[in-house]
């Protein structure tokens, strides 16, 4: 998987890192805090033997002993505890500190004071202890008296202090441990969704399965619902560029060619090719081509919603010979664009669409117009795109960014091929601008005022009809 691939999943990877980390914050509430205290007793040698280091595996005995069950109970007993002496004892740890002789008495509790009081405790009653051991095996000397010259001594070097903070549980070890466990979770969930998601996302691999060249991509712009077309966006708008771009390549194909019948469509409904449609017949007039745009979608008409004209007469009534061609194409606001839109809904649109009357409409229309766009319905769930595209010099196949599946492109591009129609390119719709970026489709260059300006250039325009 690579860092492009992974970087596209990154909001689940931050969302599942700060997820670890609160499952982090929330254990460390809930968990019981342990203080931990220690108090230093130094084990000296007999007075006769003062200038020498009292023996290792002597303190380290006594080491057991003040870590051990009997200091346990004297501390119970002195303190009132009322924890049992087992309880004690697992709460006390002694050890001799390296190359000396002292022993260091470690206390644990739920309480600060606590565990400060019972290390106290613990390192006063062995030097106790050791007293009373000694003074019971006193050795008496050759005048009677008793011997005190061969006893060691014990003395608290360091009383215990009260923590400031727990030891258990670690604040930044914890936080850190559910950040990491929280990213690799992060990583995980992107990896498996990168693999488990079929569908397309770069115009790379739009070009691949399809095998037609990539015209342009529009990017993410979550105004397009309310401000579809770019004749209400300044002309500096990323997205007007895009149509640009899209217009210029059109322009580049079939060259020899100066009438172009193209049909617009895309594999499932959604995926923005009636918006598409509309805004490259805009960019195309406004060269000075002729163009007229047809609403082939006879099933979910939305040309003539987005351009504001009137529909009840169009393309169906001039199919069955109510009303003359000329009566039924309105102009759209920009000069040089004509519409011809759906007309009344029929119950049979295959049927009309692949009639004779169809073939010569279009060409009649090739004949009066440079180009002639139609916006036909998706290619999966009816046959009317195909039909269209089989009438037309090619279709263009727009695809949605990361909601067209890669099967459902293909599949599309064999309802073309199964009718004989050329697919001249591909449009990858609602693309994130920084993917866009990656694959040369970004802009680098600054934008004008018009940039912020939703009405820039005006709004739409409501068409009239010709007469």
């Amino acid at each position: 998987m690579s860092p492009q691939q992974l970087g596209r999943r990154w909001p689940s990877i931050v969302v599942l890192t700060l997820l670890g980390i609160a499952v982090a914050v929330g254990l460390l509430s809930a968990a019981t805090q342990r203080y931990s205290a220690h108090a230093d007793v130094l084990i000296g040698p007999p007075p006769a033997e003062s200038t020498h280091a009292v023996d290792s595996r002597t303190v380290a005995s006594y080491g057991h002993v003040l870590g051990g069950r009997t200091i346990a109970g004297r501390v119970v007993k002195s303190l009132g505890l009322s924890d049992s002496v087992a309880a004690t004892d697992r709460r006390l740890d002694a050890r001799v500190l390296k190359n000396t002789s002292v022993l260091r008495v470690t206390a644990e509790s739920d309480n600060s004071q606590t565990a400060a009081r019972i290390a106290q405790e613990s390192a006063e009653q062995f030097v106790s202890w050791l007293e009373d051991e000694q003074a019971d095996n006193v050795i008496e000397g050759t005048d009677g008296e008793p011997n005190t010259d061969t006893a060691l001594s014990a003395n608290v070097v360091e009383d215990a202090a009260t923590p400031s903070a727990a030891f258990y549980p670690s604040r930044p070890l914890w936080i850190a441990i559910g950040a990491g466990l929280g990213l690799l979770a992060g990583l995980l969930f992107a990896t498996w969704r990168e693999l488990a998601d079929r569908s397309v996302r770069t115009p790379t691999e739009l070009e691949e399965l399809a095998g037609a060249p990539v015209l342009g991509a529009m990017a993410y712009d979550r105004a397009a619902a309310s401000t579809p077309l770019i004749t209400s966006l300044g002309t500096h708008h990323p997205r007007f560029e895009a149509v640009r771009i899209l217009r210029t390549n059109l322009q580049f194909l079939d060259v020899d060619r100066d009438h172009k019948v193209i049909t617009i469509t895309s594999s499932l409904a959604g995926e923005g090719k009636s918006t598409t449609a509309c805004n490259l017949a805009i960019a195309l007039a406004q060269t000075g081509t002729r163009v007229v745009l047809v609403e082939g979608d006879l099933r979910r008409p939305r040309v003539s919603e987005y351009l504001g004209i009137e529909k009840s007469v169009g393309l169906t009534t001039v199919l069955v010979g109510r009303v003359a061609l000329d009566a039924a194409l309105q102009q759209a606001g920009t000069p040089g664009l004509d519409v011809l839109t759906s007309g009344a809904l029929p119950p049979n649109p295959s049927e009309i669409l692949q009639t004779k009357a169809m073939t010569a409409l279009i060409a009649e229309l090739r004949h009066r117009y440079e180009v002639v766009l139609i916006d036909a319905p998706p290619l999966l769930p009816v046959t009317d795109a195909s039909l269209l595209a089989s009438i037309s010099d090619g279709a263009i196949l727009v695809v949605r960014h990361g909601s067209t599946g890669r099967e459902q492109v293909r599949t599309a591009t064999e309802r073309l091929q199964a009718v004989g129609a050329r697919l001249l390119g591909t449009v990858l719709s609602m693309s994130p601008a920084r993917e866009l970026s990656r694959y040369g489709y970004g802009y680098g260059y600054g934008y004008g005022p018009e940039y912020f300006s939703k009405t820039a250039n005006g709004g739409q325009r409501r068409g009239s009809r010709r007469s």
